[in-house]
């Protein structure tokens, strides 16, 4: 099992920053993608940034140019720079980490309110 817990979300205004963290505990051997997602009220949740095996990145085109993702394995964490922040870009976000093909897990999920 692995636990995911989150943290840096808040009220900021619109073109301020925040980072997010992740935290994983439990048994982590393996964990090789993890990932942002993000879900706004009324709508599905979506993926905003993963980074597999640590190196490589996407991120969704909306956020492109604005967010970074990085993962920090000696601490067992992984960010989300967040620039340049929109009123759409209001949600809660949540840490995900997958094992292999089947083995996946979720955070409680951190909110992010963007005012303009």
């Amino acid at each position: 099992q692995v636990h995911l817990v989150e943290s840096g979300g808040g009220l900021v205004q619109a073109g301020g920053s925040l980072r997010l963290s992740c935290v994983a505990s439990g048994n982590i051997f393996g964990i090789n993608a993890m990932a942002w997602y993000r879900q706004a009220p009324g709508k599905e949740r979506e993926l905003v940034a993963r980074i597999i095996d640590g190196l490589s990145t996407n991120y969704v085109d909306s956020v492109k140019g604005r967010f970074t993702i990085s993962r920090d394995n000696a601490k067992d964490r992984v960010y989300l720079q967040m620039n340049s922040l929109k009123p759409e870009d209001t949600a809660v976000y949540y840490c995900h980490a997958r094992r292999g093909l089947f083995d996946e897990y979720w955070g409680q999920g951190t909110q992010v309110t963007v005012s303009s």
